[in-house]
């Protein structure tokens, strides 16, 4: 078939409206298939220099510490960050909102550093603490707690794609992989250097060759997606290579590289050659071998790798041979490579990424440590910087905090702390229920999506955490930390659904209440709780989860044995604490809530607990009083006062 009988078919399936989207992708592939060669006789590449218009965009220009604004209401900052929001706030004629009452910052900065509620101790405590410190110390302590990296190591696994399988029709077991989980757990718990967390992932088995941990930490190259029975090893590594240079551009860089693969970028200046020669930092560094999964970088392992640049991205027509560069666009000095040494290639790759000139890669991080705070980034898209991504609402404070970060030995953990600290961080999400704020009306309508933060976003619990509060609050999480994947027991209706032997729940019942992010990744089955609130399938990199609203997800907590055992644990210990529907409905909402009842609630409640233990006995149920706080507790955990986070 030549290439105009393809062109004309497509052409009279579009006209007969006969042409559905998988109809039409199955005809261009004929089309692109039959035209591969005549279309393209060129066999080597030309590219477009990169000029001062193209440096112009935001993203490329130098990092430089801007000075912090001046500000009318001198009251309110507690530190720089609160200028710079103050001032654009001031802009638009706006006021923060007030302070938020202690429970509310109390659990919101646990759910934010460790992703556990507070404890009734811990409410007690800091409630009851009146010392001008008492916040401080507070923030310092789960800064330090080992469940830091337990929360926070669950957002850069997305970013890394990461699961314990391979993913496609198989799916099988990489036996080793949690091993790079615990790393990065392990790492951020540590407070590693972000330009050291950075360097081991892409070099570590150059820079520190006797460190087995060093090597594990290569493996967030190769977390993604792989297809170890693969006919063709030659596609295989090929597909393989462009999704390991593909996530490093974004997740590093926050640059979609990966859009160049097949034709120069669309609207960035990043050329088809800049992405094969990005690409050579790690051609060299892989070797496969036909069913076996690869999980890390081993310096010089394919030493007959020969770097090309394939014709239109396809795997069937490598080119001219090309040697590894930086990316030009983001190379403003033209930085060389001071060796070919393939291992040393990767880590002046890292230096390069790291390096206070660079003017991405501090930006980017900065971005991402802010949306995990506030739900979303001064730049709202944060793994793309170019052209087609966001401004940034605030590009003066994003600066300022990557200077900051740089000046800090690049140091998170005293990143969140001036976050955490800042006024900004401490507003209140919602207005008062008793009394009137006349300003609130005017933050609505001025800044509807609250990009200029004058109050707290309020946000959903990520899948991780609903199931992690669901045990804390039953006494029944348990904290053993590292090690294989765990795999609670699943409904016989979805194990069926898989390959024998593919969800084998774990002997150890004690495991089944390990924290969330210890439960077995498997790309082709999600964990139901994970998958109903939005946890990403990890087949490719995820910046950002958009979190849902479905009936299911009612559902799915209102019957799902998880929620009603963790209940049922829940009533056994209020009734064994307290004696009186007072105390107990007080008692649940600590637990639950993190918080008191307010009047309403408690008298609602209380006529609940009532209502339930009259109904259950007339039922014949032998234990009444604790059925009825079972299925307080139920509620409570299908509470929007429970899934939310003000």
């Amino acid at each position: 078939m030549g290439t105009g009988d393809c062109l004309l078919i497509i052409r009279q399936a579009f006209l007969n409206r006969l042409a559905s989207p998988i109809v039409t992708c199955f005809l261009i592939g004929i089309f692109f298939s039959a035209s591969t060669g005549p279309l393209i006789a060129q066999e080597s590449f030309e590219e477009q220099p990169i000029d001062s218009f193209d440096r112009e965009h935001w993203a490329y220009q130098p990092i430089n510490k801007p000075p912090i604004p001046k500000v009318t209401d001198r009251q309110w900052p507690q530190n720089a960050i609160d200028h710079f929001i103050l001032a654009r706030l001031e802009q638009e004629s706006l006021t923060p909102a007030a302070q938020a009452d202690r429970p509310s910052l109390l659990r919101r900065v646990h759910f934010d550093l460790i992703g556990l509620p507070p404890t009734p101790e811990q409410f007690a405590d800091f409630v009851s603490d009146r010392r001008p410190d008492a916040y401080r110390t507070m923030v310092d302590r789960l800064l330090a707690s080992p469940q830091y990296g337990e929360r926070w190591g669950q957002h850069w696994l997305d970013l890394a794609r990461f699961a314990e399988t391979d993913g496609f029709e198989h799916d099988k077991v990489r036996p080793t992989a949690w091993r790079y989980r615990d790393w990065v757990i392990q790492a951020l718990s540590a407070d590693m250097p972000y330009d050291e967390f950075v360097t081991l992932q892409l070099a570590g088995d150059v820079v520190r060759p006797d460190d087995p941990a060093a090597k594990v930490a290569t493996s967030f190259c190769l977390s993604g997606p792989d297809m170890p029975d693969i006919n063709s090893m030659e596609e295989r590594k090929h597909v393989l290579m462009n999704e390991v240079t593909s996530t490093v551009g974004e997740v590093l860089l926050s640059l979609q590289v990966g859009c160049a693969q097949c034709h120069d970028h669309k609207y960035d200046p990043i050329s088809q050659a800049d992405f094969y020669r990005f690409r050579a930092f790690f051609e060299r560094a892989v070797k496969l071998k036909r069913n076996q999964s690869i999980t890390t970088l081993q310096r010089g392992i394919d030493s007959q790798a020969k770097p090309k640049f394939f014709v239109r991205g396809d795997w069937r027509r490598p080119s001219d041979s090309v040697s590894a560069a930086f990316p030009r666009i983001a190379n403003p000095t033209d930085h060389r490579l001071t060796s070919s040494d393939p291992g040393d290639e990767r880590f002046q790759l890292a230096r390069w990424i790291t390096a206070p000139s660079n003017p991405l890669a501090a930006r980017s991080i900065v971005n991402r440590i802010w949306q995990f705070h506030f739900g979303t980034g001064l730049v709202s898209t944060p793994s793309d910087f170019g052209v087609m991504g966001a401004e940034p609402t605030h590009p003066e404070l994003l600066d300022y905090l990557a200077t900051q970060l740089i000046a800090g030995q690049w140091s998170l953990k005293k990143l969140h702390r001036q976050i955490l600290l800042s006024s900004t961080y401490m507003t209140r999400s919602k207005p008062f229920a008793n009394r009137t704020d006349t300003n609130w009306s005017q933050r609505i309508e001025t800044d509807p999506e609250n990009r200029l933060l004058a109050r707290f976003p309020r946000r959903r619990l990520a899948a991780e955490a609903i199931r992690d509060a669901m045990l804390a609050a039953s006494g029944t999480l348990t904290d053993q930390p590292g090690g294989p994947g765990v795999m609670p027991p699943l409904p016989k209706e979805l194990t069926q659904t898989l390959l024998k032997g593919q969800w084998k729940a774990t002997n150890a019942k004690a495991d089944h209440y390990r924290r969330s992010i210890y439960i077995f990744a498997r790309r082709n089955l999600r964990y139901p709780l994970f998958a109903t609130f939005d946890r990403p399938a990890a087949n490719c990199s995820c910046s950002k989860r958009n979190p849902s609203t479905t009936p299911i997800q009612s559902l799915l907590l209102l019957n799902s044995k998880l929620t009603l055992d963790a209940s049922e644990r829940v009533a056994d210990q209020v009734i064994t604490e307290a004696r009186t529907d007072r105390a107990r409905v007080t008692a649940t909402f600590l637990r639950v809530l993190s918080r008191h009842p307010n009047d309403d609630e408690l008298t609602d409640a209380i006529s609940f607990i009532k209502e339930q233990s009259e109904l259950l006995t007339a039922e014949g149920n032998t234990k009444p009083a604790h059925a009825g706080i079972t299925n307080l507790a139920r509620a409570l955990f299908n509470s929007n006062a429970f899934l939310y986070v003000d």
